[in-house]
């Protein structure tokens, strides 16, 4: 917003200087742009009348002008249209500077010859009308320096507002803020109702009350509107960066800039009926001020009379409903609409304006009747009329509500660092216009004022008590923190050693996206029915994930899409599991996919495909990553998403931690997945408990190696076998493998051979073979009892 210094000074003038008050500005959290003067650099210029203008004997297009500056007269020879006898211009005297070094000196125009300049508006850097002389008011003094007769030593100040500080869009809230921060008397100007001198009036129905919930209109009969917009008011304007039209709309322009309200005058003869606020009709069409028609959206709220709309509300007027220089009868309206029925509608249009400005980011809603009584002076003042009564309709249940909070004198100093003496913090708050009352011992009951919609918490009114005692004064202080070294428990295998061990093996961290398709969800997991979002971006991400394998899974075939063969990723994250509760269990778990061969093309490597195993490798050093591999168990299972005949359950002390094999080929065949596709996917928290490590001294004597073939039902897991081998070889075993299985040729069609090597070793002397022969005798009785396990010939 740009404003004139010394129009805010003469609602407030604190004794400093402008380069201070601009730095208390900025510092105050209105932040100043730009500073520049309200005229270019000129001296020597006065108020110049025009006795007589002549035709210049040798040119067309040259006046010779009798030029008094009060004192003298001079001849002066110009080339502007309008110079004519009898008006007042702005006069540059030989000596006069114009700019840097533009200096008047006399001087003679085809043989005649001119002492002076006669000056338009763009050459004094007033404006960029260059199209004739700078025309001033009759009752200018002649003689008078431009300078001092225009204000023209005058500052144009521009701050740059954040969208919640809608409250100071106006010299009025410009005013309060200045005033707040250096306690200086505050001079608003006196706005006294205007007698009604007729009674008619247009009736107003509030149709969309929750949108617009106040209306204030006036009818103002007999206007002169040849009358000029007086200098003083079109220079205010001018310096706010607002040109002037005409007396009507230059007025209104005014009163919003003085205290903040948008307004509108409409033409009364094009008001049919009365005033209706709804939204817009399906199909309605709207010509606008500037000429540009627009099909209004049955979202938008207009101005409407009993035929047609008027207005789009709180944007821009109707071309046919609009002030013209034949207007005579006016209907002055003034409104509260609600930030959110305007918000967005005007760049919808394509538009923006000052007033959807103002109403985006908040109006006070208790301001209208002062703006109308404001603007109905002035417009008697400058163009005379007959006022008729204030009407207002007002639906009060959806007006804005005025905001008590209570204010804590312990919380200011927490939050400040310092504590402030209660005396000032009843003076801060009382100068910005905020209702204070005592409460007991340290807090007080705060009112906030109907232009202060950015508070409604106790944190805003302290940040308004930092504000106004400066940001720069309150006291800088280190944070202070107990930073003693955490123990890392070793026992524990990190997420970020799991990540290295994986990228280490081949693969690549993915990550997906949250939520996913509903159809793809029951597909991998039709178990758990998953959270739907209310609001999602696609109807393709309308679901919380139950599992990471369906994020994985699109990952996989965009890559095969770019002809990728070989994939292998990772990905950590959470899982969302609906409870019976309601609640959300978010479970971080850790997944991996992978497809192609077992390893990159390579003169030295074979092309042989993945397999199941292959997983079950990378799993294997995942969960042995914490040194508790032997208490996992991989058990054949069926998983809806996993090829029944090659899926594993991954358990641990009798809990299911995870889930590994292939994906089910219905599944890859919806998915279009070139498969064989292999998958795992581990629950992080349990899996990262592992054992911690402990030393054992090493045996210097050597060590006895047994193999031994048995054979069993094909049905008995070998790690059943293993886990029974462990139990009856006592502690001197220290390694047992599973070296070989074999089914076919030479043996039962039920039954398969597990090869199983034992490896034994004593701490402090030698095995005998009698040791030794005693403890596969008891492994093998132990086998053949509880598996019917018998040794291969």
């Amino acid at each position: 917003m740009k404003f004139s210094e010394q129009w805010l000074r003469s609602w407030v003038n604190p004794q400093v200087s402008r380069d201070e008050l601009v730095a208390r500005l900025s510092m105050t959290g209105l932040e100043v742009d730009s500073v520049t003067p309200a005229a270019g650099e000129f001296s020597g210029v006065v108020v110049g009348e025009i006795l007589s203008a002549e035709q210049h004997p040798d040119a067309d297009k040259l006046r010779v002008c009798r030029v008094s500056s009060g004192n003298e007269e001079f001849q002066v020879v110009c080339g502007a249209p309008n110079a004519r006898a009898g008006i007042k211009v702005p006069f540059a005297m030989v000596g006069a500077v114009l700019g840097e070094d533009f200096k008047i000196k006399k001087a003679k125009l085809r043989g005649v010859e001119s002492s002076g300049m006669l000056c338009s508006a763009s050459e004094l850097k007033l404006s960029e009308d260059h199209d004739g002389l700078f025309e001033l008011p009759a009752d200018a003094p002649v003689g008078q320096d431009l300078r001092v007769y225009l204000g023209l030593d005058d500052a144009i100040i521009e701050v740059d507002l954040t969208p919640n500080r809608g409250d100071c869009q106006s010299i009025a809230g410009l005013a309060r803020e200045v005033a707040a921060n250096y306690a200086a008397p505050l001079q608003r100007p006196q706005i006294d109702p205007v007698p009604a001198v007729h009674d008619e009036t247009r009736p107003v129905e509030l149709l969309a009350p929750q949108a617009c919930p106040r209306y204030i209109g006036r009818v103002i009969r007999n206007v002169d509107l040849s009358r000029p917009t007086p200098l003083w008011m079109i220079e205010r304007l001018r310096r706010s960066d607002i040109r002037s039209i005409d007396p009507a709309v230059d007025i209104t322009n005014y009163v919003m800039l003085e205290l903040g309200q948008p307004m509108h005058a409409f033409d009364l003869t094009e008001i049919k009926g009365g005033i209706r606020v709804r939204l817009a009709e399906e199909g309605e069409k709207l010509v606008l001020l500037d000429g540009q028609e627009v099909s209004l959206r049955p979202d938008t709220l207009v101005i409407a009379d009993h035929e047609r709309p008027l207005a789009m509300a709180g944007i821009m007027g109707g071309e046919h409903s609009g002030v013209a220089a034949s207007t005579t009868d006016l209907f002055l309206e003034s409104a509260f609409f609600d930030t959110i029925a305007i918000a967005g509608k005007a760049r919808g249009y394509g538009l923006h304006t000052d007033s959807s400005h103002r109403f985006e980011r908040g109006v006070d809603w208790q301001l209208q009747r002062e703006a109308v009584e404001r603007a109905t002076a002035l417009l008697l003042e400058i163009v005379g009329g007959e006022p008729g009564p204030v009407i207002e309709q007002v639906a009060s249940e959806h007006l804005p509500k005025i905001a008590h909070i209570t204010l804590r004198n312990e919380r200011i100093t927490q939050m400040l660092g310092m504590e402030l003496p209660r005396a000032d913090i009843e003076a801060y708050l009382s100068n910005l216009g905020l209702g204070i009352a005592a409460d007991g011992e340290g807090q007080w009951q705060v009112e906030v004022p109907s232009h202060r919609f950015d508070i409604s918490l106790e944190i805003d009114l302290i940040e308004e008590l930092a504000r106004l005692y400066g940001y720069n004064r309150l006291p800088v202080s280190a944070p202070t923190a107990d930073l003693n070294l955490t123990a890392k428990p070793e026992a524990r295998s990190e997420l970020t050693v799991l990540r290295r061990l994986l990228v280490a093996r081949g693969y690549q961290e993915a990550i997906t996206y949250s939520f996913i398709e509903p159809g793809l969800s029951k597909l991998f997991d039709p178990v758990h029915e998953p959270l739907a979002l209310a609001n999602p971006i696609s109807a393709d991400l309308a679901v919380m994930r139950t599992s990471l394998l369906p994020g994985l899974s699109k990952a996989v075939l965009h890559n095969q899409n770019r002809q990728q063969p070989r994939v292998r990723l990772f990905e950590s994250g959470l899982r969302f599991l609906p409870q019976a509760s309601g609640e959300l269990l978010q479970q971080p778990m850790l997944a991996g996919i992978a497809t192609g061969t077992r390893l990159p093309e390579a003169w030295a490597n074979a092309g042989d495909k993945l397999d199941f195993y292959d997983l079950k490798g990378d799993v294997e050093a995942i969960l042995g990553q914490g040194g508790a591999l032997s208490s996992y168990r991989f058990e054949p299972a069926e998983h809806p998403a996993l090829h029944p005949g090659q899926s594993a359950r991954i358990s641990r002390n009798g809990e299911v931690v995870g889930w590994l094999g292939a994906l089910h080929p219905q599944l890859l065949s919806e998915l279009d997945l070139q498969g064989p596709v292999f998958a795992f996917e581990l629950e992080l928290e349990r899996i990262s408990e592992g054992v911690l490590p402990a030393f054992s001294e090493l045996s210097r004597f050597p060590e006895v190696r047994r193999d031994i073939a048995v054979l069993v039902d094909k049905q008995v897991m070998a790690e059943d076998l293993l886990e029974d081998i462990r139990r009856n070889a006592g502690e001197n075993l220290k390694n047992l493998r599973l070296f070989d299985v074999y089914e076919g040729k030479g043996i039962d069609p039920n039954r398969k051979s597990l090869a199983i090597g034992l490896t034994l070793q004593h701490s402090s002397r030698t095995l005998t073979d009698e040791e030794v022969n005693a403890v596969m005798d008891k492994v093998l009785t132990s086998l053949e009892q509880g598996f019917n396990a018998t040794l291969r010939k």
